[in-house]
């Protein structure tokens, strides 16, 4: 090659090198413009800060982008032609027929369409009706049915490791997997393993019901919202006896209802063709609609869907009616089949697709569905919008946040510490909320040697609000007493053992770097003790009185900062401080919440990589 031409590497070299010293001779101004950026980047920057600049810089030099692009043009249409048959076999995954292993249970699988209907009595009237679609599974059934409904099926691939597309190829288009359902982590139990789990919590031995047949609303394409499933319970004899309802709400909770046949009442009215059918009632303490205080009770009335002998599929009618604590209705919710189940092994490619056209949409839906209802209840019926408490011990609380997570993990040390150095025997027993693994955790005071004299405490995390609040409070018994009493998001068993474990810690100047100095002082400015939750008890009560967060004033050091500053180092203490800064600043100018200032971060960040591309295209077109 020529060494004349443009593109030679000697060439390039003694370029940028003439490029460099150009600079340098420009004057300081330049050398501090690239002097600040290189800092910026090197102590703060993210990756995800260097693809902004890269972009913008691409963006503010887009003439000279489009000039390598025209170059390397003839590399286009292998790219499109890779997305159009990626596309292709994603579409083709209807023609693929791929079945479960050998299910020896009773009940099959099918794809059952619906329609629910909703009708508000009281205090105003107000009713709508969509299709609805669900699918119904044999608990216990592993794999895929034709391409359609896969069950707790983990895809496989002759090609070893998979990205994430190549997954989504080779799973069914309808999925029900055990992560959405009941409780939290525990997956490889499976959807059997976990019902038997729950039923176990009720006090129900699960051998009681050895067959069940669920019916939800499964997962498409990815995509997920489920307000209600329908866990069916049949005896040995295979009788429907029970049903578990397990509603979901808009804020990511979960509880579960068990609903046991009354055959004793039942016996009365039987009358030959008689449909078996589970009816009950069940206390309502969880916040489902904001239109509806977390009191009265549900009634329910559910029809089996399956034929004798769970066989075959006679389709779902569920009525659920909400009563107030006076007995009076107040809202009647119906899901009920809207024509023939679909048998999913059935199906050739040309039945998929037409099924699919129809159905793929109202999943989607569902969601949009319920805020334009929502909107209609509060903007024209002017309903009374109630204020969410915090979920009761029976509930399963939201998935936590990231920096929930984080001050998790903290509190976790923090808390093994404490009972740790515990001078009164004791063990502690800790369940976590919110979290998908390392659920429970029991730790035990170094002292004593009779474990069978010792006290057993047990502390449950109720939501994970609770590791965002304990941060806001200076004195950390304080913290437990009013959590428990007040607010509600943790239950211990015994109250008067927490003194015995969370005492308060100190620490000395001298014993802190300049980075724990600058920590303290500013959360010591920015910290708040945390406003009150409501615990809605009535509709008849009076509105309630806004609290608002009180600012702390008290310059004592809190006892987990002052562990976090003693007695860990490294990755967790750094993790501690920059997680209890960032929900800090929230809570003090974002109303708690993390996401929003995430979202003001990444437009400074836009602004400062905006800045830095600037400057860094100045000086380039300066050469």
């Amino acid at each position: 090659m020529d060494g004349t031409h443009g593109d030679s590497p000697c060439t390039l070299i003694f370029d940028t090198i003439a490029h460099a010293d150009r600079i340098w001779n420009e004057g300081f101004h330049s050398v501090l413009t690239l002097s600040t950026v290189v800092i910026f980047y090197a102590l703060a920057g993210t990756r995800l800060d260097l693809l902004c600049n890269v972009a913008l810089l691409a963006h503010l030099n887009r003439s000279v982008l489009a000039f390598y692009i025209h170059t390397t043009g003839q590399y286009v249409p292998i790219l499109f032609l890779y997305f159009a048959v990626a596309l292709a076999g994603y579409l083709a995954l209807t023609f693929r027929s791929s079945y479960a292993a050998t299910w020896q249970g009773p009940g099959q699988p099918y794809l059952i369409p619906c329609r629910t209907t909703h009708r508000r009595l009281f205090p105003e009237k107000h009713s709508f009706s969509y299709s609805y679609l669900t699918v119904g599974i044999p608990v216990g059934y592993k794999g895929s049915a034709n391409g359609m409904i896969a069950i707790d099926e983990q895809p496989s691939s002759p090609f070893g490791g998979m990205s994430p597309f190549a997954k989504l190829l080779l799973q069914s288009w309808y999925r029900i997997q055990a992560s959405d359902h009941l409780q939290r982590g525990h997956d490889e139990l499976g959807l059997r393993g976990k019902l038997d789990s729950y039923l176990q919590s009720e006090g129900v031995d699960p051998t009681d019901f050895p067959h069940a047949y669920l019916v939800t609303a499964a997962r498409f394409a990815g995509y997920h919202f489920n307000p209600v499933s329908f866990w069916y319970l049949y005896s040995l004899d295979k009788i429907l006896s029970a049903i578990v309802l397990e509603v979901n709400n808009t804020f990511d909770e979960r509880r579960p209802y068990l609903v046991v046949r009354d055959f004793t009442a039942e016996s009365r009215h039987m009358v030959p063709g008689w449909r078996p059918r589970v009816k009950g009632s069940r206390v309502k303490d969880f916040h489902v609609s904001p239109f509806n205080s977390r009191k009265g009770y549900y009634s329910v009335l559910a029809s089996d869907p399956l034929g004798p002998g769970m066989d075959g599929c006679r389709g779902i009618d569920v009525i659920i009616t909400l009563n107030s604590s006076k007995g009076h209705p107040k809202l009647v919710a119906r899901l009920f089949s809207e024509g023939q189940a679909v048998d999913p092994a059935v199906l050739g490619p040309l039945s998929k697709l037409t099924f699919l056209a129809r159905w793929f949409w109202v999943g989607f839906a569902t969601l949009p569905r319920i805020v334009k209802e929502a909107t209609v209840l509060l903007y024209r019926r002017k309903l009374h919008v109630w204020d969410k408490p915090e979920p009761l011990i029976e509930t399963l609380g939201r998935h936590a946040t990231s920096v929930e997570k984080s001050l998790e993990g903290c509190f976790r040390k923090y808390l093994e510490f404490l009972a740790c150095q515990s001078e009164k025997p004791l063990s502690l027993k800790y369940c976590t909320s919110g979290l998908l693994s390392a659920t429970e955790a029991t730790f035990t005071s170094s002292c004593g040697t009779d474990s069978q004299n010792d006290d057993i405490l047990e502390l449950r995390v109720l939501t994970p609000a609770f590791y965002s609040r304990f941060i806001q409070y200076v004195d950390s018994l304080d913290a437990m007493t009013a959590e428990l009493n007040e607010h509600r998001t943790i239950w211990v068993n015994k109250p008067e053992l927490l003194p015995d474990v969370f005492v308060k810690m100190s620490v000395a100047p001298q014993s802190m770097s300049f980075s724990d100095f600058v920590f303290a002082g500013l959360v010591r400015h920015i910290r708040q003790r945390p406003p009150k939750i409501p615990f809605v008890s009535t509709s008849a009560d009076p509105p309630r009185t806004p609290t608002f967060a009180i600012k702390v004033k008290d310059v004592r050091m809190p006892s987990m900062d002052a562990y976090m500053i003693l007695h860990e180092d490294g990755e967790l203490k750094r993790q501690y401080l920059w997680a209890t800064i960032r929900q800090l600043v929230a809570d003090c100018y974002f109303m708690g919440r993390v996401d929003f200032l995430n979202q003001v971060t990444n437009i400074v960040r836009v602004g400062i990589a905006w800045a830095c591309a600037s400057s860094l295209t100045q000086i380039t077109r300066g050469m």
